[in-house]
């Protein structure tokens, strides 16, 4: 109840101290609002009250029994927690259009009204890494929970998981401007705010450079970084938006120049050796995404080698680097998959998952692929004795693969992701 307040005489009145909290769920509010209004009548109140204990039945055996009391009463709970949220979040809390509302609307579909909100509010994504994708079998607990949640709690969930699904969002169109796959992402646990970083990082570094055509490994990002030291330029005072940026991408992409803008003197300026800052525990190398290529890691080692031998002399072929890569897996089925990675531009494997094998094939027919360069680090790396014959084998796999690999009638890769575990080395 309101307790009365009398102001001294020489004030103005102020409002009462304490006021009375009216601790309903706002359903209850609406329909005695309606009812006492003339709004609900008599007939549409008494459908309510019959449709009702349907809609807690139909409740109560979603989540567990409509065989129990205790289930029947938890029903009831989040059925009237539901058709709440869904008249909050429809009318703002407008008691006249909420009773409205229910005059105008059978009272199962406001309660449909409000799991669909919740299974919307589920759906979007609860982390930015993304190998931390949901699965579709936690919606039931979870639907469980958020049915008896509050509106306020709702709409500070929605609020944190739009920014999170907007953050993948623009984390994976800056990497498909680099014809980096989704599915690479997934695997390789990348955090969205990483990707943004290393995506507005390569855009200050050297926007239109041919050396950032494809997202960078980490032996590849050095050697970019290692050659602008060498011109001395400074580092950029402020970043740029890539083109084209789709707008409601924008402010996501904003908030992640800071740190960026504070991270480029210690690349581009700093004496501080790039290795220590993008060692793979680094805390640097932390906020960025960059690919891992331990073959491309084993090239640039022995390359350093022979660059340390001052031999002008051309550089023998790297039979280290063809045991490193190969790993001993020299049956046909592997090294075609070696082959097929170097001919596709994506890292150097003798094995690939299911889920890699069809991220290649959407490569390969996106960006196309280039079967010399696998025949080129043949001729430079395969021990001679076995050079031609591997040369047939992958000569004779692209002349019968091609055409199923590039085809645009095989919508589902299916005739593609069987020719890879014929052909070469996937597994499950």
């Amino acid at each position: 109840m309101t307790v009365p307040h009398t102001p001294p005489t020489d004030l103005p009145a102020a409002p009462s101290a304490l006021q009375l909290h009216d601790a309903r769920p706002f359903f209850d509010k609406a329909l005695a609002y309606g009812v006492s209004h003339g709004i609900v009548s008599g007939d549409r109140l008494a459908a309510i009250n019959a449709d009702a204990p349907k809609g807690m039945v139909q409740i109560a055996r979603y989540f567990g029994s409509e065989f129990l009391r205790p289930e029947l009463e938890k029903a009831r709970d989040r059925m009237v927690n539901l058709i709440s949220l869904y008249l909050l979040e429809t009318t703002g809390g407008d008691l006249h259009e909420a009773a409205v509302s229910l005059r105008d609307h059978s009272f199962l579909s406001r309660s449909k009204g409000g799991s669909d909100m919740l299974k919307r509010l589920i759906a979007l994504p609860e982390s930015s890494n993304f190998g931390m994708g949901g699965y579709a079998d936690a919606e039931t607990p979870l639907l469980a929970t958020w049915s008896l949640r509050s509106h306020a709690d709702y709409r500070a969930e929605l609020a944190r998981r739009t920014l999170i699904a907007q953050t993948l969002g623009a984390a994976q169109w800056l990497a498909e401007q680099y014809d980096l796959d989704p599915d690479e992402l997934e695997a390789a646990g990348a955090d969205a705010e990483a990707v943004i970083r290393t995506g507005l990082l390569m855009q200050a570094l050297a926007p239109k450079s041919a050396d950032l055509d494809e997202w960078p490994s980490a032996v590849r990002f050095e050697k970019i970084v290692a050659a602008l030291r060498k011109k001395k330029l400074p580092a950029p005072t402020q970043l740029r938006l890539p083109p084209g940026l789709p707008v409601d991408l924008r402010e996501v992409v904003q908030a992640q120049c800071a740190a960026v803008l504070a991270d480029l003197p210690k690349l581009v300026e700093s004496a501080t050796p790039l290795r220590g800052l993008l060692r793979p525990t680094s805390a640097f190398r932390a906020r960025y995404f960059l690919l891992d290529d331990p073959l491309a890691a084993v090239d640039d080692y022995h390359r350093s080698l022979d660059d340390l031998d001052g031999d002008d002399e051309p550089p023998q072929p790297a039979s280290k680097t063809w045991t490193k890569t190969v790993q001993g897996n020299d049956d046909e089925h592997s090294l075609l998959t070696l082959f097929l990675c170097l001919a596709a531009g994506v890292p150097k494997k003798t094995l690939l998952t299911e889920k890699t094998a069809a991220s290649l094939v959407r490569k390969v027919r996106k960006s196309g692929w280039q079967p010399p360069l696998a025949t080129e680090f043949i001729q430079s790396h395969a021990p001679a004795v076995h050079q031609q014959d591997y040369i047939t084998l992958w000569t004779s796999f692209v002349q019968d693969a091609e055409k199923t690999l590039l085809s645009d009638m095989d919508y589902q890769m299916h005739d593609a992701l069987a020719l890879l575990r014929r052909e070469c080395n996937v597994t499950a």
